[in-house]
């Protein structure tokens, strides 16, 4: 394990495109020697506290640093990445993307946020509405 290809997640923020943050990923997982989502990475370029990601994910917040490969844990980062995908291959800005993720109410599921929404296990409706306003059967 090299040390170069160590990413330190203190000190970590969100690339300029969705290409670079996975290519990150990819790296801290074959650095960690662990095919899994660093969800410390994760939370540091959504600018998001540790906790507010173990209780999106519904997981006890040890979980994070203890059991980071919980199947909870890692599907919760994968659906947001999904999400993101697809925010990102709309609009072309992968930051805009995150902006909009955490921030933005959407009216069409009741004003919850994306984020909300992947908490809540509503990713793939969430996957099939973008998709369609990317299509332009909606709004």
């Amino acid at each position: 394990m090299s040390t170069e290809a160590l990413i330190d997640p203190d000190e970590y923020q969100a690339p300029e495109t969705y290409a670079r943050f996975v290519e990150d990923l990819k790296r801290s997982a074959t650095a960690a020697g662990k095919p899994i989502i660093d969800p410390t990475l994760f939370a540091r370029a959504l600018s998001m506290e540790l906790q507010a990601l173990a209780a999106d994910a519904h997981v006890h917040r040890v979980t994070l640093s203890r059991a980071q490969g919980s199947e909870k844990l890692q599907g919760f980062l994968r659906e947001a990445l999904q999400v993101l995908r697809v925010a990102t291959d709309i609009n072309g800005d992968f930051r805009h993307a995150l902006f909009w993720f955490r921030n933005e109410p959407i009216g069409t599921f009741d004003y919850r946020t994306p984020e909300q929404l992947v908490s809540q296990g509503k990713a793939q409706d969430l996957v099939r509405y973008l998709q369609a306003l990317k299509a332009g059967a909606v709004g």
